[in-house]
């Protein structure tokens, strides 16, 4: 486990660089797409998304959200990511919304540095920024 301290600045170099935003996206695309059809379904999407347990948690504690709630969500997200309105999402919409997502999540960092502790082989997207920032200072 290690601890990783970021910024906005940090996520929004990241997202930058084109090539290697895109080749995590693509990444993450490909493991999300269960079935391989180059796509991702409302299913596909939706167990994505709950692995990050947006709502079933509050402050380490288990929160009982009821299913239609949680349906709701998870449908209202897909919808976001459905750009074309196609019923599913390809690896473009993917990428846009990736890219949207993490842009904001700079901004609601700015420039106040965060730590968070992380385990090594973690591949969400803020641990790929900050290596990519580290990578940068040990050049």
């Amino acid at each position: 486990m290690g601890v990783v301290i970021i910024d906005g600045s940090t996520v929004r170099d990241f997202v930058g660089n084109d090539a290697l935003f895109n080749k995590s996206v693509d990444d993450r695309f490909s493991a999300l797409d269960l079935n391989g059809d180059g796509v991702l379904s409302r299913s596909e999407l939706r167990k994505a998304f709950e692995t990050f347990r947006l709502l079933e948690a509050h402050f380490g504690v288990d929160v009982v959200t009821p299913p239609e709630q949680l349906t709701q969500l998870y449908d209202s997200i897909f919808d976001k990511f459905d750009c074309d309105h196609s019923d599913t999402v390809d690896l473009e919409e993917f990428r846009s919304e990736m890219k949207k997502i993490m842009l904001a999540i700079a901004d609601g960092l700015g420039s106040c540095p965060i730590q968070m502790a992380l385990e090594d082989d973690d591949q969400n997207f803020l641990k790929k920024a900050a290596d990519f920032e580290a990578s940068k200072t040990s050049s």
